[in-house]
């Protein structure tokens, strides 16, 4: 979650939303791997040194992963039935940051320019990425949305080719093209679709907010891989975290009144879900497998966010999926995979 994973970033990816630069060297490395800050990668000659295989305990960490994001964006549109947009994102990151903040207990502030790394990541990648993720959601179905978020690991790749200088073959490229296709195709199929929760114009704005949310999801992978390499994974997983719950909490209580929060078993079952499940341990695995795997299979894992998300919505709101969108969901699929494709022969 999808993960959180907030074109606008298309600025950051030049200076970058992380104060500190790039990793020195500026790329990302398949190789053995020396002791670092972070557990099983380290900048080592200039670049994030990443096993070039993939462990059977990592990969079933991952795959459940692709089941606990996969349903955040059913979830979230269950919870929305309940709690504005802006009142679940805000309880969601209440629910998270004090876990967070036990994960510091006994762990050195970090320095000042490195907290403000972790809080600009809090920021733009998980303030903007969520909100606009969940006021999308609020606007189209629960299947365009998750749809959508099926881009996010193409967004990264292209984002760490501009940041991280990593390698992007014309296979890479044309994965990013025919999964854009797929979603214009899912997106246009859901709009068109009678079981759309709201007018079309109402579901295109949507469909944007969601999209720019993937930008800025993204580009907070992108940039936590080198704050991680220096700081640590939990370090940033958890100031980034409680910074955003900062920043959130005041903006829904400005927007949001009270007597419009109807916290009913099913909203507290999802606040806990998006807190527990998808923020604190989404984040944490995520992070890890950044720094454990190369990035292609760490997103690979992911591609099966999409089918989790749809038969959920499927379940819970009957959302009707015609053949243009099964068509627009085989080539975003077929998009993504061609963008995990090895940089390299070997590679």
């Amino acid at each position: 979650m999808k993960p959180a994973m907030p074109v606008p970033p298309a600025a950051p990816v030049a200076e970058g939303p992380v104060a500190g630069g790039p990793v020195a060297g500026g790329s990302v490395a398949e190789g053995p791997v020396a002791e670092g800050p972070v557990a099983g990668g380290t900048i080592a000659g200039g670049a994030i040194a990443v096993p070039a295989r993939a462990g059977a305990g990592a990969l079933g960490m991952l795959a459940l992963l692709t089941v606990i994001w996969g349903l955040s964006v059913p979830m979230m549109k269950l919870g929305l039935r309940d709690v504005p947009a802006p009142a679940l994102v805000a309880l969601r990151y209440l629910v998270a940051a004090p876990c967070f903040a036990l994960l510091l207990v006994g762990r050195k502030l970090p320095r000042p320019r490195a907290l403000a790394a972790m809080a600009a990541l809090g920021v733009f990648g998980i303030d903007a990425g969520q909100f606009g993720q969940m006021l999308g959601v609020q606007r189209t179905s629960a299947a365009t949305a998750t749809m959508i978020t099926a881009i996010i690991p193409v967004l990264t790749a292209v984002l760490a080719v501009l940041r991280l200088r990593q390698r992007l073959r014309a296979a890479h490229l044309l994965g990013f093209a025919v999964a854009l296709g797929g979603i214009a195709l899912a997106v246009g199929a859901g709009a068109a679709a009678p079981s759309a929760a709201s007018g079309g114009a109402r579901a295109l704005t949507g469909d944007a907010l969601v999209l720019g949310s993937a930008f800025c999801i993204a580009g907070y992978y992108v940039f936590s891989v080198e704050v991680a390499a220096r700081e640590g994974v939990i370090e940033v997983a958890a100031w980034s975290s409680i910074v955003a719950a900062l920043g959130l909490v005041p903006v829904a209580l400005a927007m949001v009144p009270a007597r419009a929060v109807h916290l009913t078993p099913a909203s507290v079952f999802v606040v806990l879900y998006l807190g527990l499940m998808v923020t604190v341990l989404g984040i944490l695995i995520w992070l890890r497998a950044l720094s454990r795997l190369p990035a292609r299979i760490a997103a690979a894992t992911q591609y099966g966010q999409p089918l989790v998300g749809i038969a959920a919505s499927a379940v819970l709101f009957g959302d009707r999926l015609d053949r243009g969108f099964l068509l627009g969901t085989a080539l975003v699929l077929g998009g993504v995979a061609l963008s995990a494709m090895p940089s390299r022969r070997g590679g």
